[in-house]
């Protein structure tokens, strides 16, 4: 039983609640991406709170957290660090960049060229950055949290399909409800200051290693194997849907396993459901489809066309496991 993880999960959205109004889905989407050990792309126009959210998981977790402001001039170097030559001693030392950290703020991150953005690729999926021919390991516990404006095109660079299946989940930072924005608004006038989490009683629940023992008892969480033929299904019906140019990849398959653990271990089960993978999907596979430019023209879009993929798979109905 994933007691640890489920555990874990809850103090984390005590806190998260104490800071965010609303945006439930968004916190949903990063304790999946937290628990299943992958990296999330947070969409939402300016004032949403996308930088907040990070900021928040960032000292609940106790975690080293850095931010790099995404730009047009941001050059690859600049991510992950460099050599300087020192003229004194007549050698060669690192320079570690930003993304020498636990919790990586890529902000904007559609606002920089493609080479400054593959500068994460490597980093992304194997946990490590290469620099001048020399592989320099990254903490064991490493997540990036990607924000970008779906909004605003002008000045931006849409993120290539290699990054963007690199992002485990992709969730939506929108604007609250009446009710809300309303409390949001109480909130501010009681003294509630954003940019001084201390003012909301937050203070660390858990550390890094916490997170990777918990992500250890996430991936012990049973899934049938009717639930992973389910998951097949899934991403192989992506491959061969009319309105898609591009279906779900293997690592996306993989990605909505580990994340439907997640979801599991969230709903204190020790098993996965078919249900929980249709939880995640999604947040797992959407960014990952290319819809046919002629389909888009009609209005079709890649969160519809996973509806009727959804649909048209057929539900397993064994998913716990047997006990002798």
């Amino acid at each position: 039983m994933a007691a640890r993880a489920t555990d874990l999960a809850r103090r984390l959205q005590d806190g998260i609640e104490r800071v965010i109004v609303g945006n439930e889905s968004a916190s949903y989407g990063f304790l999946i991406a937290l628990l299943g050990g992958g990296h999330i792309l947070l969409e939402g126009v300016p004032g949403t709170a996308k930088t907040l959210f990070v900021r928040t998981f960032a000292a609940l977790l106790d975690a080293p957290f850095r931010r790099i402001a995404f730009t047009p001039d941001l050059m690859p170097a600049d991510v992950v660090g460099t050599t300087v030559f020192n003229p004194q001693s007549l050698q060669f030392s690192l320079r570690r960049g930003p993304i020498f950290t636990s919790m990586l703020l890529a902000d904007e991150i559609n606002r920089t060229p493609p080479k400054t953005q593959s500068a994460l690729l490597e980093a992304m999926e194997e946990r490590q950055v290469t620099i001048d021919g020399n592989s320099e390991p990254l903490p064991e516990f490493f997540v990036v949290c990607a924000t970008q404006n779906p909004v605003e095109f002008e000045g931006t660079y849409p993120l290539p399909e290699a990054q963007l299946d690199r992002f485990f989940v992709r969730a939506r930072s929108g604007y609250p409800s009446e009710a809300q924005e309303r409390a949001l608004l109480a909130r501010s006038a009681a003294g509630f200051d954003a940019r001084d989490l201390r003012t909301a009683g937050i203070t660390p629940v858990a550390s890094p290693p916490d997170v990777v023992a918990a992500q250890r008892e996430v991936r012990a969480v049973h899934v049938a194997p009717s639930v992973q033929g389910y998951i097949q299904q899934i991403v192989a019906r992506t491959r061969t849907a009319a309105d898609l140019a591009l279906g779900a990849s293997p690592r996306a398959a993989l990605a909505l396993q580990s994340a439907a653990q997640a979801a599991a271990t969230l709903a204190d089960r020790e098993f996965v459901t078919p249900d929980d993978v249709k939880a995640v999907a999604p947040l797992v596979l959407p960014h990952r489809l290319i819809v046919r430019p002629e389909a888009e023209v009609e209005g079709m879009t890649a969160e519809r066309v996973l509806e009727r993929v959804l649909g048209a798979v057929e539900v397993p109905k064994e998913a716990q496991p047997t006990r002798v």
